[in-house]
């Protein structure tokens, strides 16, 4: 009990000075379980981006689906981590298969679903047209990720650059590697 006593605030104690470094944690399949970290600088097109959800619809529906837990966002909620995948001038289609195609390149797994994993409506706020100045398309490779296709484009102000410092591969990952290592 009284070695508890000792472990507990210094866990805590680290852990706050992680967080304070820019250190994050992701869990979900959105990016490769791992650790992260904010970094300074604008994002670009392909960088990895922290942001947190701005529009009070979106943080409801967040909160209300427990799409996100408890974090440092203003919302109360965690930051969404997502590669972003196009920036202001980019432009956007989505072809028959409902998939979401930026300057003529296809990204994976982006057709939005018109259902989540409990069968429960989504929003689709995503449309073709033109990245307008000082937005961003985030998306992450896994389907059934909540990111830009329901909750539209980005203020790029918002969203933090961040680069993985350890990261674990996927089973999906892993099992291609060792097919690619025979």
């Amino acid at each position: 009990m009284k070695l508890l006593r000792i472990v507990l605030p210094v866990c805590t104690g680290l852990m706050l000075i992680a967080w304070h470094l820019g250190f994050r944690i992701n869990s979900t399949p959105s990016l490769p379980i791992g650790v992260y970290r904010i970094i300074p600088g604008v994002v670009a097109q392909g960088d990895l981006g922290a942001y947190c959800l701005d529009a009070p619809a979106y943080i409801a529906l967040a909160q209300e689906r427990g799409y996100l837990g408890a974090g440092s966002c203003p919302s109360g909620l965690r930051p969404l981590l997502k590669k972003v995948a196009g920036v202001p001038g980019d432009l956007i289609r989505i072809d028959s298969g409902n998939r979401i195609i930026v300057n003529n390149a296809p990204q994976p797994n982006s057709a939005a679903r018109i259902s989540d994993h409990q069968g429960r409506p989504m929003p689709v706020a995503l449309k073709a047209g033109t990245i307008p100045a000082g937005q961003a398309l985030l998306l992450a490779d896994h389907e059934g990720s909540f990111d830009s296709r329901y909750f539209g484009f980005a203020p790029l102000v918002c969203i933090s650059r961040v680069e993985p410092v350890f990261i674990t591969h996927s089973k999906g990952e892993k099992n291609e590697q060792e097919r690619d290592n025979r």
